[in-house]
């Protein structure tokens, strides 16, 4: 690749902020460190993370008290016996977006996760509505758990009405709701743990988690004795070991898969971490296969001390105990349901105020949300700002019907970051955004070029070329002067990563067809068909293309190096997209409008702020290649 032609020093370069589509797909740099080291240290979040913290912040994300219910719910309506083969094929599933995780948080660690690669990899537009859509999550989510907790402890401490009355739940009849003050009291305490410092509340996480690993190992070896005692009573049944056939063990894959959801915590906290590129595979990895194990063990002992059918749904562990005889039991169970609960919400409030954080680092949110305490190195206005939400939220509302909700944003982020590793591999961003401020340097520099005897060659400007536009004030065509010698090359280089994009187009947009088509059981034979066919066409095109097409070599320079690289691509990535799809396309109409409420209202915040306040309104794309020289022809280093 050349350098900047002519018509750039003259103040003359393409601008994407000029034009809506332009826009939306601008992308930033890999981190945002330059600009956070302007700030003398403001904007630096504390490097306190080993892998021993991401593990603890893994797994106590990961295990929620679901697990003390959701064995009896899939075991009775979907995999019988089989629920230990349900746990560890949804475990395999989580393990593909686990896998595009790893080496896109080890390229690329900053805090913000799926929303900071898609911003890198996709463009602004999408990068938008996906962390807006996580916000979501991390508010519903954490109010839904928080409200959770306040039965189990009452149940801890000997009854439903067990709770002082200013912590137990009340109804109001004026305004027909019950609040949980117990929700909101947990929501801030956890909120002002997580201002003490980073380090100090994953050790806070770490032993309550501790006490859940616990409780799920007496469950495993207390329910084991049980087992060899009374002969497995659960797997002596006529209908044999599959009851409901593999369909029902697979849909009961799709039911425990949301139970594998919370490890993506982890990568929230990537710009926290001493060693991002050795610790938060082995983190992530550590995480997931801890909380695959634990899930197969409970699963195979409490289905084996009580047939399926005989489970109760919303105890099946304690019910499992009673019936032979432990009743006391069931106050390890629901002290473990108790710290799961706890370490679950934690897990959830944590990357809320990094994902605000970095939305406000890049001017789509206002820089209210971007402040680090110099002391305790953690966002804590926007802590404060997501842990009263959440907290109110808890307190006024049952959000146990928007449940779903938090499924959308978890899913939207696994499948964008799948597609984040496809663009990654075979068309990484071959420009990068300088600031406005270094058009001195880059028309310097160009000049510096040109009488070198490098010639210019205008590339058109077009927004379907494989290069990005560069950025500036005003709209103009482009100029990449190339050396005569390599024009061919390079232009084959061009012919290579127009066909590998639209090659991820078609693959993208085949994998939907298919699973909607595989998902909508209304539409008449033909029409499934029809566009199930279509849908097979266009995926199998796609991968058959990127298979046989050579990944860009630039890939081995996008990022930090030396991280863990995803295995298989194409097809690891396509087949995770495939799975988040299918699951999205499930979640139901009235799940998706709700959600489509608040994209909504994203889409109007964007529009009427973060599209004009974007760090990237008045950026200068240059290519990749010479972004180094110009900042150091500008007295700066690239970081």
């Amino acid at each position: 690749m050349g350098i900047l032609g002519g018509s750039q020093k003259m103040g003359g370069c393409g601008s994407p902020s000029g034009g809506w589509a332009k826009g939306l797909v601008r992308r930033k740099q890999v981190d945002s460190a330059r600009s956070r080291s302007g700030g003398g240290g403001h904007h630096q979040l504390a490097k306190e993370l080993s892998i021993l913290h991401l593990i603890a912040i893994g797994v106590g994300s990961t295990i929620g008290a679901g697990v003390y219910i959701l064995v009896g719910t899939v075991a009775r309506e979907h995999s019988g016996p089989a629920l230990a083969f349900s746990f560890l094929i949804a475990g395999i599933a989580a393990a593909l977006s686990a896998f595009c995780y790893a080496e896109l948080a080890s390229r690329c660690p900053s805090a913000g996760s799926a929303y900071h690669y898609s911003y890198i990899c996709v463009g602004e537009g999408v990068a938008w509505l996906i962390g807006w859509a996580l916000l979501l999550e991390y508010t519903i989510g954490g109010s839904a758990v928080a409200r959770g907790i306040s039965p189990n402890l009452a149940l801890l401490f000997g009854g439903a009405d067990s709770l002082p009355a200013f912590l137990a739940r009340q109804y109001i009849p004026g305004l027909d709701i019950v609040v949980d003050p117990c929700a909101a009291v947990l929501v801030i305490i956890v909120t002002g743990l997580l201002c003490v410092g980073i380090k100090e509340s994953t050790l806070a996480q770490g032993i309550v988690t501790t006490a859940n690993v616990c409780a799920m190992i007496f469950v495993i070896s207390a329910g084991t004795y049980l087992g060899f005692k009374t002969g497995w009573p659960g797997y002596e049944l006529p209908t044999g070991y599959f009851p409901f056939g593999v369909d029902g063990m697979l849909a009961g894959s799709a039911t425990v898969f949301f139970a594998y959801i919370g490890f993506d915590s982890v990568a929230s906290t990537a710009e926290e971490v001493k060693n991002p590129q050795r610790d938060l595979p082995v983190g992530i990895a550590a995480a997931l296969s801890i909380c695959c194990a634990l899930y197969m063990m409970v699963s195979v002992v409490v289905v084996g001390l009580v047939p399926y059918f005989a489970m109760d749904p919303d105890t099946p562990i304690s019910s499992a105990f009673a019936s032979h005889g432990m009743h006391w039991a069931a106050y390890i169970i629901t002290a473990g349901a108790v710290t799961a609960l706890c370490s679950t919400l934690m897990g959830a409030i944590l990357p809320q105020p990094r994902i605000l954080m970095a939305m406000a680092r890049d001017g789509l949110l206002p820089a209210f949300f971007s402040d680090i305490n110099k002391s305790t190195q953690v966002p804590i206005k926007s802590t404060i700002v997501t842990g009263i939400g959440s907290a109110t939220l808890a307190f006024f509302m049952d959000v146990s019907q928007l449940a779903g909700m938090v499924s959308v944003g978890t899913l939207l982020a696994f499948t964008m970051v799948a597609i984040s590793v496809l663009i990654l591999r075979y068309v990484p961003p071959d420009v990068v955004p300088l600031p406005s401020s270094l058009q001195e340097s880059i028309d310097a520099y160009s000049d510096a070029q040109e009488s070198s005897g490098i010639i210019s060659q205008v590339s058109g400007g077009s927004s379907k070329d494989s290069t990005q536009p560069l950025l500036g004030k005003k709209d103009a065509s482009i100029d990449y002067p190339i050396l005569v010698e390599k024009v061919q090359d390079i232009l084959t280089e061009k012919n290579r990563r127009k066909i590998a994009g639209w090659a991820i187009m078609f693959t993208c947009i085949g994998a939907f067809l298919l699973t909607f088509a595989a998902s909508s059981l209304g539409l008449s034979s033909f029409l499934r068909f029809s566009v199930c066919g279509v849908g097979v066409t266009f995926l199998l095109s796609g991968l058959i293309v990127l298979t046989c097409i050579d990944q860009d070599e630039r890939r081995h320079k996008f990022g930090h190096a030396g991280g863990f690289i995803c295995p298989f691509v194409p097809l690891l990535p396509i087949t995770c997209i495939l799975i988040n799809l299918y699951l999205l396309i499930n979640l139901g109409g009235a799940t998706w409008a709700r959600v489509s409420v608040w994209l909504i209202v994203g889409v109007l915040v964007y529009v009427f702020y973060g599209r004009t306040h974007s760090s990237l309104v008045d950026a200068v794309y240059v290519p990749a290649d010479h972004a180094e020289e110009i900042y150091h022809s500008s007295g700066d280093s690239l970081a």
